[in-house]
């Protein structure tokens, strides 16, 4: 695909197998900054989309969620927020994060209390004492999978604790959920036996819970969100049993799964750049400010998508009604624009205002509870071991849309 010397194709994920392709977003913001992405052999549904990737672009572009629709255009049978259509009234305007207001705001409103400051303040404790456990787990080891032994488990268990979901069950969501994210043995758009079966898994599991939690209520949000009614066409009612399933399957693969990436790929970064972990240790006064580097640095939600409802413009690009217009986050974490010299990692960085959580209505609920739990793991990671080492390559998940990441080795010494 070309536009003058450009040659990208955005849905090969072949070009993301090594990361976020940090140059090709580098040449788009200078060049092109709002690009019509042609169809190509990879493209699902056959149909081109924009791609913009600054970040003044997608602020102005988030922030008029009127013309930009996370559901889809007017009318339109697909929608939602992948490069793929999303069949309207199944996932598209189902989902929470493919909704538009009213009811989105209406069902966000009833989970905002559960993670609010001061009901994540009670949850400080038992996230630290369960972190202490995860690390005591592979102390006298010296060496782990941190992905999958370390980074996965602190935001698994506090989903679990946050939605009421059995502990023990949680290990077969991860793996029905990595199953349906990772694009190893398919092209976008394309199904596998393996990901149809992990989501025939995944269906059953949550059709039950929430059936459960809606005729017994409990502890938890899925059973605040299954026991509450919001306002509706015909007057107030409860959420549709599809809505309740689609809350829990977003909330288990979101609550988990970028976070754990950030907490991976944030040691990654600071194991590749010594004086930032010294720094660190030096000064402890700099966890916060590490923690929202490391968020911009790994940028867990690589891009979304919008729908325009009509015709408009962006940076003086003309778009037309139901076109696809792809946010990336990723390339708007590395702006020149916004941020000096933005492919240092600093721990020090100030002002950070990085877009991992994305912007204004569609703002990540679970912000703050993935702050607290980065923050909770470099605290313990750092009192307690030193000499850390990558022991071999990141191995990460073929897919465009998550930073994810399959396996990390690395090895440690306790700290005297």
């Amino acid at each position: 695909m070309t536009d003058g010397a450009l040659d990208y194709d955005l849905t090969d994920l072949d070009l993301f197998e090594g990361g976020f392709p940090d140059e090709v977003f580098t040449t788009l913001r200078r060049r092109a900054p709002v690009w019509w992405h042609p169809p190509t052999p990879h493209t699902p549904d056959g149909v081109g989309f924009w791609v913009l990737s600054r970040h003044a672009d997608l602020l102005a572009v988030v922030a008029d969620a009127g013309t930009f629709s996370s559901e889809g255009a007017p009318g339109a049978e697909g929608g939602g927020t992948l490069i793929a259509d999303l069949p309207v009234g199944f996932a598209a305007g189902v989902l929470l994060n493919m909704m538009d207001d009213p009811r989105h705001h209406q069902i966000r409103r009833l989970v905002t209390p559960a993670v609010a400051p001061r009901a994540l303040a009670a949850m400080e404790g038992e996230l630290r004492s369960r972190t202490t456990a995860i690390l005591d787990a592979v102390a006298g080891r010296g060496r782990c999978d941190f992905l999958l032994e370390v980074a996965v488990e602190l935001p698994l268990q506090a989903t679990a604790i946050l939605l009421g979901v059995p502990p023990g069950d949680r290990h077969d969501l991860m793996a029905w959920t990595n199953a349906t994210l990772d694009f190893g043995d398919r092209e976008l758009g394309d199904q596998s036996l393996d990901a149809d079966a992990a989501a025939a898994e995944l269906h059953r599991y949550g059709t039950a819970i929430c059936r459960a939690r809606r005729a017994d209520g409990g502890e938890g949000l899925l059973a605040t969100v299954a026991t509450a009614t919001v306002e509706g066409p015909d007057g107030t009612e409860p959420l549709s049993d599809l809505e309740l399933l689609m809350f829990f399957n977003l909330l288990i693969v979101a609550g988990s799964e970028t976070t754990r990436n950030a907490i991976a790929l944030g040691l990654a970064a600071l194991i590749e750049r010594p004086d930032q972990l010294a720094a660190l240790r030096h000064d402890p006064g700099l966890l916060p400010l590490a923690t929202e580097e490391i968020l911009r640095w790994s940028s867990p939600t690589l891009y979304n998508r919008r729908t325009a409802t009509g015709d408009t413009e962006v940076a003086g690009q003309v778009i037309r009604a139901g076109d696809k217009v792809t946010l990336w986050w990723a390339s708007a974490n590395r702006d020149e624009a916004v941020f000096d010299d933005p492919f240092r990692f600093d721990v020090t960085r100030t002002p950070n205002n990085h877009l991992a959580f994305g912007y204004r209505s569609h703002f990540c609920l679970g912000a703050n509870l993935a702050r607290l739990e980065i923050r909770i793991m470099l605290e313990e990671l750092l009192a307690r071991f030193e000499d850390f080492a990558l022991e071999g390559p990141i191995e990460r998940f073929r897919t465009n849309k998550h930073a994810g990441v399959k396996h990390m080795p690395v090895s440690f010494r306790p700290r005297a």
